[in-house]
């Protein structure tokens, strides 16, 4: 019976504490943001892969030629291998080794290079978007700015997503 008692008083009290705290989750201002849809919708982003582009430009068409260079001495290879000597296809698949590893050497070099600049203009932006979003939360007297990805349900009233994307399209 003291059992019984203790229990009901302990679910009586927890109930009471998970009300309350429910009371003050009510009391919160809460929005939510799609971080993704705003790095696609503002200009900043396609400005930041354009010029990218253009300085990996040389060193993508340098890639670009040596893969045509191999693909070229391998169909030669193929083509002509039975009106060459055992010494002409060795020295083609030389040719054709050397290549291939300055390929993977530059490759591997410009893809390393290409993300560390990528990530580094990108961070860039990620600073500008938190900064309005921190502008737009203050003004907005937000308690708690959630990632829409994060949330299981919120009403469209509660997100800030074009407004965050307005501000920094703004931004130069």
């Amino acid at each position: 019976m003291k059992k019984l008692f203790k229990s009901i008083a302990l679910a009586t009290v927890a109930s009471g504490a998970l009300l309350s705290s429910a009371a003050m989750a009510a009391d919160q201002k809460i929005a939510v943001v799609n971080f993704q849809e705003v790095m696609g919708k503002i200009p900043q982003t396609a400005a930041v892969m354009q010029s990218l582009e253009a300085e990996f430009k040389d060193a993508k068409a340098e890639l670009a030629q040596l893969e045509k260079d191999i693909k070229y001495y391998q169909e030669k290879k193929t083509r002509d291998s039975s009106l060459m000597s055992a010494k002409e296809i060795e020295e083609l698949d030389k040719k054709i080794a050397t290549f291939y590893q300055d390929y993977q050497i530059k490759g591997k070099d410009l893809q390393q290079k290409a993300g560390a600049r990528q990530n580094e203009e990108t961070n860039k932006i990620v600073a500008l978007v938190r900064q309005a979003i921190d502008g737009i939360a203050a003004k907005g007297n937000y308690d708690l700015v959630l990632e829409q990805k994060a949330v299981v349900f919120a009403k469209p009233d509660t997100s800030i997503t074009e407004q965050v994307v307005e501000q920094v399209s703004k931004i130069k």
